[in-house]
């Protein structure tokens, strides 16, 4: 399968600080996530990748080009949605996305069409002559992305698409990035630090932090069953102190307990003697159980090392 972008040993030093450091990846096709904290180098990346930035060392490749000696050659095989609204305010919106249509080179007559096509693909078809700065910033978000997919590219990259949006309106917007690549086939790399958004969505993942590369891989290889399972209780008023109670027995049956709400995850023993002991722990107690399962690990996993705040504190028989 070949890689959508590319890089070996990247580095990306500004005066003052390393953004990108040594970093090896490589980005399958199908709907990437590029994951981190803000500062983390997906600017920087995204950047390197338009051919906007020359790396300090190493090396990228994007479609199979260099974005520093083909810049403009691949620009006009990629979409691009920046996270900034950079919008000329009285200028409406199927003007905008027709004119940045012809900038990548397709005839009038044709972009055109393209503006209208995409722009009812995004949900703004009757309101596609309204002028950009009369519109909300959710519309504003589509609008970005009409533009992005106006040219027939290869590729779409996308930089915090869902910003300022509503639950409503990310959910509309996640589900047209997710139609655009598997009805049409263009590729999309998303960049967010929203990761339950990016589990939704995406087939891959790259996560970085501070430059450096976290984690790359399938969701599946990245977000799978894992050892320990989850434990979720129901709230009894009457009953207030049952979950301390439970995780109390657990504690006492040699496993550890990492407690969230009414969640406990549950691990230090193989998996068949952790139900067996949440069973009877929840019993003893007199509490009631709204779910038992398998534990999976989730990107926030994944990141809890790396993150300063960490996650909840893990009890064990030891603590």
């Amino acid at each position: 399968m070949t890689a959508i972008i590319e890089t070996q040993g990247l580095v990306m030093q500004f005066p003052s600080t390393l953004a990108l450091d040594q970093l090896d990846l490589s980005v399958p096709p199908g709907v990437t996530g590029l994951v981190g904290a803000n500062g983390a180098g997906k600017t920087t990346l995204i950047s390197l990748a338009l051919g906007l930035l020359k790396p300090t060392s190493g090396s990228i490749t994007v479609l199979g080009l260099d974005p520093t000696t083909d810049g403009p050659v691949l620009r006009a095989q990629i979409g691009y949605g920046p996270e900034r609204n950079v919008f000329p305010d009285d200028l409406r919106a199927y003007d905008y996305v027709r004119h940045l249509t012809e900038v990548k080179g397709l005839p009038r007559d044709e972009a055109r069409s393209r503006a209208s096509d995409s722009l009812f693909l995004v949900g703004l078809g009757e309101e596609r002559f309204r002028a950009l700065g009369t519109m909300s910033t959710g519309q504003r978000q589509r609008v970005k992305l009409a533009q992005a997919i106006a040219a027939d590219p290869h590729l779409i990259v996308l930089d915090e698409p869902t910003d300022g949006l509503d639950p409503v309106q990310r959910d509309y917007m996640l589900g047209i990035i997710v139609q655009i690549n598997r009805e049409f086939g263009i590729d999309v790399l998303l960049s967010s630090h929203v990761l339950e958004e990016v589990e939704r969505v995406c087939d891959h993942v790259v996560a970085l932090s501070e430059g450096a590369l976290v984690a790359q891989g399938s969701m599946a290889e990245l977000a799978g069953a894992s050892g320990g399972i989850d434990l979720e209780l129901v709230q009894i008023d009457d009953r207030l102190g049952a979950i301390d109670e439970v995780v109390c027995s657990l504690i006492a049956g040699g496993a550890t307990v990492r407690r969230s709400g009414m969640v406990l995850s549950i691990g230090g023993k193989p998996d068949d003697d952790l139900f067996d002991l949440a069973n009877v722990s929840v019993a003893s107690a007199g509490a009631r159980i709204r779910r038992l399962g398998q534990h999976r690990r989730t990107l926030d996993d994944i990141f809890a090392p790396h993150n300063s705040t960490g996650s909840s504190p893990e009890l064990g028989a030891t603590s």
